[in-house]
């Protein structure tokens, strides 16, 4: 907290972003992104130091309090430097830029990212972390910063040199993953079934046996990996993909990376185990484990996946849900200056609070007085309730209920404690994410409620970020009633995602002229030429250096992954093979790298998968088309793409001319020619399984 009249106050006191207006009472001049940084930058040429994080990360804290809050040191940034501060999930484009520029000087990339730029905004150098005196073989901030800007002035040339290479290296990149195919396939011919099973082998040797997941220490969630496994066990009846996936969510759920006792997931642990997490709790996280859980429920039907839906959309709808209807960005880690504070517990506190009811919570939450983190304790489930009830030799729902008990006497004690800090900034393609989550846990568990909430977040969301210019030219951040700063291909890419999860759930007519409207614009201002992967950026965005192409599924699936499986699925419900050759041109291109590399692929590889296999569309039409759409809501089929319609409609191709008065009719189609029609969906599964196999 800052007193009333702060010592110093820069540009950043004007913006809406929580990480920026962290750093508005710093000495250091900083400036946002934006014309009048820049045109000084160039008046008084001088280099430029970007320096990139956002408001979850601690180790951007830390080097506000050692540096950027350091007078001597904000001098001689302000004497020698223009000083910009971005908030990376505000400008994800400058952070990619820039990320790259990093890791090809130092090998790794991280935040806060630290880079330096001539005037004109090409790098020439930059680190993440640097501490206030020399140590961990890093030199101090001050020390970089009086070397730069003595070669900053006095070895200009090596400067521009290195810059000119960096910005070389960055545009040529993206053609080295990516090749040009050359198509003149059918999709059987294109992607084959063996090359899916490479990617599960190459899966399975990262395989973590003994704590679920993938690898070791840290540990992320790893959900769109999860998600292949889960649809290739579909398509293969392999039992070792369903049994790893199942074992994998049961470790997270009972770990340390989940809240205990508020719900939701923090962003990954820094053990193998998922005991300790990286405390902050990220929106897209969420969103992209709820869908996995929901769908894996789907196949299991485990009473876990559902108890663990309905607490953490609770966590999401109390604390990460704005008044309108969008979702906020995200928590820190960090409460009270300290990382995890708000989370864990001294074991006194857990005796004084449930008295005779301690010793079974303790047992079961891993509590002990020495702790099992820094001398606190981490609540997680070493084993699950079956097995706790099974040795305590306890009724399994009189556990389940008294343990709730205590949980809630925890965290209405846990609610009078000081909160990490929030970021309120609603982003458009997390929030598209969460959309997603809430319709595949309303189609799932049939609940109405995340129905509702998938519906009024899509109708927020389309309202909230038009820009004025078009009713399809969107903005990517939302805040205070403001929207601002153009739309990214992933904002693009994940709405139209969601928008067709939101028509697989109520199959409103209107939505998928909608999603194929912003497909087409996508294809405006997003294209290339010369390939059929998309830039990041549109072409009407003018700030930047250069245009790059983002193709990692990295904590978010990226936005060509998803435009390729949003062409599959417009392609098949709308009837246009040309969306479907598309989609064929962007998973082969993507096909050397994905084959190396799946784990980096997960969304790609998903996509791929799809094509490899035969997909049908199922049309419902009929009285009761919408009841059978349900009971097709709550399994899990990667395989079919659904339209359903109650009333006489030629809204799409696929209804045209089968309504009959009096019947329901469920027809299964390939490429638009559909087979005689069935009337329950266990002669739809069975069609299915014949055609398959």
């Amino acid at each position: 907290m800052h007193n009333e009249s702060p010592k110093h106050t820069n540009q950043l006191v004007h913006s809406t972003s929580p990480y920026l207006l962290q750093h508005a009472h710093n000495p250091v001049d900083w400036y946002p992104w934006g014309n009048e940084a820049l045109t000084r930058a160039k008046e008084e040429n001088k280099p430029i130091l970007i320096s990139i994080g956002y408001a979850a990360c601690h180790w951007c804290h830390v080097m506000e309090r050692e540096s950027f809050e350091n007078e001597e040191v904000a001098a001689f940034m302000n004497d020698h430097f223009i000083n910009i501060k971005v908030d990376r999930e505000e400008r994800p484009d400058l952070d990619q830029i820039y990320m790259e520029a990093v890791t090809t000087i130092t090998g790794s990339g991280g935040w806060p990212l630290n880079c330096f730029l001539t005037p004109d905004g090409r790098p020439f150098y930059g680190g993440t972390y640097y501490p206030p005196q020399a140590m961990y073989n890093r030199p101090s901030w001050l020390e970089v910063l009086q070397r730069l800007h003595h070669a900053f002035h006095n070895r200009r040339d090596e400067i521009e040199k290195q810059a000119n290479q960096l910005t070389y290296h960055i545009q040529t990149r993206d053609k080295v993953v990516f090749k040009s195919p050359i198509i003149d396939l059918s999709i059987e011919q294109a992607v084959e079934t063996n090359q899916v099973e490479q990617v599960f082998q190459v899966l399975k040797r990262n395989f973590d046996l003994s704590d679920g997941g993938f690898g070791g220490a840290p540990k992320f969630p790893g959900t769109m990996n999860l998600q292949w496994l889960l649809d290739y066990h579909y398509h293969t009846k392999n039992e070792e993909a369903l049994q790893h996936l199942t074992f994998s969510l049961d470790k997270m759920i009972q770990g340390g990376i989940y809240d205990q006792i508020g719900g939701g997931f923090a962003r990954y642990t820094v053990d193998k185990k998922w005991l300790v997490p990286h405390f902050e709790k990220m929106l897209y996280d969420n969103g992209l484990l709820i869908a996995l859980i929901a769908n894996a429920y789907k196949n299991t039907q485990k009473e876990l996946y559902k108890e663990t839906i309905e607490h953490t959309l609770q966590f999401i709808e109390r604390e990460m849900m704005s008044e309108e209807g969008g979702f906020y960005a995200s928590y820190d880690a960090d409460s009270e200056g300290v990382e995890g504070k708000f989370y864990v517990w001294d074991e006194a506190e857990i005796d004084e609070l449930l008295g005779d009811d301690a010793p079974l919570f303790k047992a079961f939450y891993d509590v002990s007085a020495a702790g099992n983190w820094e001398h606190k304790n981490i609540l997680n489930c070493p084993v699950s309730y079956e097995e706790f009830a099974k040795v305590q030799q306890i009724n399994l729902s009189d556990l389940k209920d008294k343990l709730a008990q205590n949980r809630q006497s925890l965290f209405t004690y846990r609610e009078k404690r000081i909160k990490p800090g929030l970021d309120d900034k609603i982003i458009l393609g997390w929030n598209a994410l969460m959309c997603s989550a809430y319709a595949h846990a309303a189609a799932a568990l049939q609940n109405k409620h995340y129905q509702k909430i998938a519906e009024q977040n899509l109708a927020f969301m389309l309202e909230k970020y038009k820009s004025g210019n078009s009713e399809y030219h969107l903005l990517h951040t939302y805040k205070n009633g403001v929207a601002q700063h153009p739309a990214f291909l992933d904002d693009y890419a994940l709405l139209i995602a969601a928008i067709l999860d939101v028509y697989a759930l109520n199959f409103d007519a209107s939505l998928l002229p909608l999603a194929d409207h912003l497909l087409q614009f996508v294809e405006r201002h997003f294209s290339d030429a010369s390939s059929p992967i998309f830039y990041y950026t549109p072409d009407y965005q003018e700030d930047i250096i250069l245009r790059k192409k983002e193709f990692y599924d990295g904590a978010t699936p990226s936005g060509n992954s998803t435009m390729a499986a949003n062409y599959q699925r417009l392609g098949a419900l709308l009837g246009k093979p040309s969306y479907q050759e598309q989609a064929l041109k962007m998973v082969k291109s993507a096909e050397t790298a994905l084959s190396k590399l799946p784990s980096s692929f997960g969304r790609w590889a998903n996509a791929w998968m799809q094509l490899a296999y035969p997909h049908y569309e199922v049309a419902i039409v009929g009285k009761e088309a919408l009841h059978i759409a349900q009971q097709l809501q709550q399994l899990h089929i990667p395989q079919i793409y659904v339209a359903a319609t109650s009333t006489p409609n030629n809204s799409l191709s696929l209804f045209e001319d089968r309504f009959q008065e009096g019947e329901t009719l469920i027809y299964i189609c390939e490429g638009m020619s559909c087979r005689m029609p069935v009337e329950t969906v266990e002669e739809l599964i069975e069609e299915i399984s014949s055609l398959s196999h």
